[in-house]
């Protein structure tokens, strides 16, 4: 009972923090008709600050580090993103009028990785006080990139078979009536049985999509942190000019998103109750699944309880800048409005307002066990 009154205790208080109030308050300026707007320009900005200076950090850490203790953490977040797309392959596009590609998608989405939730849970953790390794947030290509390309492989492997059995029929159908009515079954039937092989002959490229999610927006920010991190000693700019303005430029995003989070509402409208359930259950489902992954971690390396909370995090998270345009180019029949709606509108704020808090409090109730 004393550790979950005192999980209850910092679950509260961490509702009341700063980050989280820019959110909701910018849920509520939306939800008054307000007229506020932050050019889309400046948003842009503000996130390729963010996911620099992460970047940064976590390479400078890196280089640092010893890369063997980096080794298990980075192996369950591939594991973990990979396991996220399944989980929503087999649940989410079992429901009723819930489309597979659409599912799968949206599966993907909430794999890979928000970089505005992970910077403000990495915010919220330092005002706080919760030691982590450095380099833990440098485990975010780990499970966005795998994420995204087991749905991009997943959608087109389901729409190459849907194709060919579409195909199948359509060739049987056709040999039957040239058959019957043309009086030509050899040429048909070498024409069908071409036609099979053909389609057999289909292999998924793997390549193509993983250099799209490489090229993304976001994670070319959060790599090129990485790399000048790595390799060059940028100590000096990082603690003059982008750790100062970290917290200040967060708040911004946050209220951003909170508009934006409030403005999506409708488009959950177009795709049913099903998608804002999963939306709600499925970050707070991943991120436990990530938290039990890094406690595992903890007990074998020595991983810290900082570092578990940081993994649960960004398993919790939605991609909401470079998923979006990779899906979109990845899994084009998919409909944006069921993956974007259900991340923006109750994914990122459900992760945002109740995960990050969830597994802040769960750590700090381990700390003090």
């Amino acid at each position: 009972m004393d550790f979950l009154s005192e999980f209850l205790t910092l679950f509260l208080n961490k509702l009341q923090s700063p980050t989280l109030g820019f959110l909701i308050g910018g849920m509520v300026v939306a939800a008054v008709n307000s007229r506020l707007q932050i050019p889309d320009a400046i948003y842009k900005f503000i996130v390729f600050m963010l996911l620099i200076k992460v970047g940064l950090s976590g390479g400078i850490a890196i280089r640092n580090a010893n890369l063997a203790e980096m080794l298990l953490p980075a192996v369950f977040a591939m594991a973990v993103g990979i396991l996220i797309v399944f989980v929503g392959r087999y649940t989410l596009a079992k429901l009723p009028k819930v489309k597979t590609v659409d599912a799968i998608a949206t599966a993907g989405l909430f794999g890979a990785v928000s970089g505005s939730t992970l910077a403000a849970a990495l915010t919220i953790m330092e005002s706080e006080g919760i030691q982590y390794e450095a380099w833990a947030a440098a485990l975010y290509p780990f499970m966005d990139i795998p994420a995204l390309v087991t749905a991009i492989v997943l959608a087109s492997i389901y729409t190459t078979h849907k194709r060919r059995a579409a195909d199948e029929a359509l060739s049987q159908q056709e040999y039957r009536s040239k058959q019957e009515y043309l009086g030509n079954p050899g040429s048909t039937a070498v024409e069908y049985r071409s036609k099979q092989h053909s389609t057999k002959n289909q292999r998924v490229k793997i390549w193509p999509i993983v250099k799209d999610s490489l090229q993304g927006s976001a994670l070319s920010a959060l790599l090129l942190g990485l790399a000048l991190g790595m390799l060059t000693k940028p100590e000096s700019v990082f603690e003059s000019f982008y750790e100062p303005l970290f917290r200040g430029l967060l708040s911004i995003l946050m209220l951003v998103m909170g508009m934006e989070a409030t403005a999506r509402l409708g488009e959950l409208r177009k795709v049913g109750q099903w998608y804002a359930l999963y939306a709600f259950v499925a970050p707070l489902m991943h991120g436990l699944i990530a938290f039990g992954f890094g406690m595992i971690a903890h007990y074998i390396t020595g991983f810290s309880l900082g570092g578990v909370v940081i993994l649960a995090v960004i398993a919790a998270s939605s991609s909401d800048i470079s998923g979006p345009p990779t899906l979109r180019a990845g899994i084009p029949s998919a409909n944006p409005s069921a993956y974007i709606g259900s991340s923006t509108a109750v994914g990122t704020p459900v992760a945002l307002a109740i995960g990050i808090p969830l597994f802040i409090g769960l750590a700090q109730a381990l700390m003090g066990s």
